[in-house]
C-alpha cells in the first residue's frame, strides 16, 4: 500500500510545481529554439574535452564498470534514478555545455535549461540528433526514456509539462552528465 501511494505522489509532482516552471519561462522571454540547437557550440569551452560524433560506441558491462563510477552505472547502464536534489548540476547557473558522463557527447547547453522545481537538471529542448527516446511501461502510466545516442547511456524520462515555448520537460539525472563551463575545462 505505501508503494502504491508513493507512486500517486511520483504521478501528481508535475502538477503541484507547474506554476513555478510557468513562471520561470515567462521571465525567460521569447527563445528562438532552432537558434539555441544551430548554435549550441557558441557555448563550448575552446579546447573542451567532447565527442565529435554520434557514431555508435560500445563497451561490455565489464568495461563500462571501470569506465563508470557506481552511481554512473547505475544510472547510465542499468537505468536507475538518482535521488532528487542530490546532483549539484540541479543547482548549476554558468553558461556551458552538458555532455554525457559515459562519452562525453554534448546533450544540452545552460541556454536550454531551466529550473523545474524537481530537484533534478531539466532542460526544455535537447542537441538535435544526440538523444533516442523509447516508452517505459514500468510504472502506473506509460513515460518516455532517453538515452545518449552514441553510448546508449540512460539519461532521464522527458515529459510534457515543461515551459514554452517547447512545453517540454527534459528530466534528466546529474549524475549521467558531466557539466563543461564556457569558461573553462571541467
Amino acid at each position: 500500500m505505501k508503494r502504491r501511494n508513493l507512486l500517486k505522489g511520483l504521478a501528481t509532482l508535475p502538477l503541484l510545481v507547474a506554476p513555478v516552471w510557468r513562471a520561470g519561462a515567462a521571465a525567460r522571454g521569447s527563445v528562438n529554439i532552432a537558434e539555441l540547437q544551430k548554435n549550441w557550440k557558441d557555448l563550448l569551452a575552446a579546447g573542451a574535452d567532447v565527442a565529435q560524433t554520434t557514431a555508435p560506441l560500445t563497451h561490455s558491462n565489464a568495461e563500462w564498470r571501470k569506465i563508470l563510477t557506481p552511481a554512473q552505472y547505475g544510472v547510465l547502464r542499468e537505468e536507475d534514478t538518482e535521488r532528487p536534489f542530490s546532483s549539484p548540476l540541479d543547482e548549476e547557473k554558468q553558461p556551458g555545455v552538458y555532455v554525457c558522463a559515459g562519452c562525453s557527447l554534448p546533450l544540452f547547453t545552460s541556454a536550454m535549461k531551466y529550473d523545474s522545481g524537481t530537484g533534478w537538471p531539466s532542460f526544455f529542448t535537447v542537441i538535435p540528433g544526440h538523444t533516442g527516446t523509447k516508452k517505459d511501461h514500468l510504472l502506473i502510466y506509460t513515460r518516455t526514456e532517453y538515452h545518449c545516442i552514441r553510448c546508449g547511456g540512460h539519461q532521464g524520462h522527458v515529459f510534457d509539462d515543461g515551459p514554452p515555448p517547447t512545453g517540454q520537460r527534459w528530466c534528466n539525472n546529474g549524475v549521467a552528465l558531466r557539466f563543461i563551463p564556457k569558461a573553462g575545462k571541467s
